[in-house]
């Protein structure tokens, strides 16, 4: 499930070198934090592996320093950002999972409203 061209061409490893700009919120040797460019909520951040890694179904417990940080830091980013009253953090992974750019990220997503319901019920 890698996209063409790999790390050198993907947007994301792009954004964590610096060579796009971004609304850097955190970074580390590990992990990149910045605002998403079409916020769906009040409150959107998307989290990344500074190591490229196309999408969930590739990680392995050789990523789980970034895997864990990623997740640790959601509920510090999420309030230093506004989302005080809860947050949704959502990975979509691969085709079905409506995965957009094939490098790992998590979104985070919060504002002072309720979001709204994860996926429509089928009655």
């Amino acid at each position: 499930m890698s996209g063409a061209g790999g790390a050198a061409a993907c947007v994301f490893c792009r954004i964590a070198r610096g060579e796009i700009a971004a609304r850097k919120v955190y970074e580390d040797e590990d992990v990149f934090a910045f605002h998403d460019i079409r916020p769906q909520a009040p409150v959107h951040l998307l989290v990344i592996p500074k190591q490229h890694l196309p999408s969930l179904y590739e990680a392995g417990m050789e990523q789980q320093r970034a895997l864990g940080k990623m997740l640790a830091l959601a509920g510090e980013l999420a309030r230093r950002e506004g989302a005080t009253d809860g947050f949704r953090v959502i990975v979509n992974t691969g085709r079905v999972g409506h995965q957009e750019v094939y490098h790992l990220h998590l979104h985070i997503l919060g504002g002072p409203e309720p979001l709204g319901p994860m996926l429509l019920r089928k009655k």
